[in-house]
């Protein structure tokens, strides 16, 4: 497997965070392609500001691109994003699920996550954007809300990170090719054939409260459609799902 034409590698010891190394870059004119990977992160982000455990051993990387979209259509890119690690995953030999909006899991429980952030959060054209993708290969948290896993703790050998980079650093640009010229409707066929307790009862957490309903798939744009009852199917644009 070879590097993805026209991708640059940026490697690092140890940082803050490769999310945040890809702003500093971006706002200093950077805009990639360019992957940013570290093999220790000490102040790592998830979503809704949450830590990210960042050990040596696992994988730690942010992708930093300028699309040219507006930010609705970029943030379709979460979707390929998950797309390419879960065939990460699958590439080492294990089945892997993904789950709404934008995790990894393998037998249930959480093997990778995705972080993206932008320069604009409008619908305007972001000038750039950072994918920062976490891969569980050695190591896992044990005390996270959503359960977690790792390559290691499922009885796999876990690969070394920059193996892992490698396969994921070639099947986002596969993935980002055919969003760039097809859209997203591909992208999304493939995420739904994927998707984890699609079509079964699911508890989704919103910025307001809760909510229950059956998980019926994603609309043309990403949003998570749920239906709470037999005549209403709520769309969902953000949030957080449980099982």
């Amino acid at each position: 497997m070879n590097w993805p034409k026209g991708y640059a590698l940026k490697e690092l010891d140890e940082i803050d965070s490769t999310n945040e190394e890809a702003r500093r870059l971006a706002l200093a004119g950077e805009r990639g392609p360019l992957w940013i990977t570290a093999a220790r992160q000490n102040a790592g982000r998830g979503r809704r500001g949450r830590a990210w455990v960042s050990p040596a051993g696992n994988l730690s990387a942010t992708l930093l691109i300028a699309p040219g979209r507006p930010a609705n259509e970029c943030a379709q890119l979460s979707f390929a994003a998950a797309l390419a690690a879960s065939d990460v995953v699958l590439s080492f030999g294990t089945e892997a699920r993904v789950k709404w909006p934008n995790d990894v899991l393998v037998n249930g429980a959480k093997l990778a996550g995705i972080l993206l952030e932008s320069a604009s959060q409008s619908g305007a054209d972001p000038a750039w954007l950072a994918v920062g993708i976490g891969i569980n290969l050695k190591h896992h948290p044990s005390d996270t809300e959503f359960p977690a896993t790792s390559l290691a703790a499922i009885g796999l050998a876990a690969p070394e990170p920059r193996e892992a980079l490698l396969r994921l650093a070639a099947s986002f640009a596969k993935w980002y090719d055919i969003w760039r010229a097809q859209g997203f409707a591909p992208i999304r066929d493939a995420w739904l054939a994927r998707a984890a307790g699609l079509g079964t009862r699911i508890r989704a957490r919103l910025t307001n409260g809760e909510t229950m309903g059956v998980f019926e798939g994603i609309d043309a744009n990403g949003a998570l459609l749920l239906r709470e009852t037999q005549d209403r199917v709520r769309t969902i644009a953000a949030g957080e799902v449980f099982f």
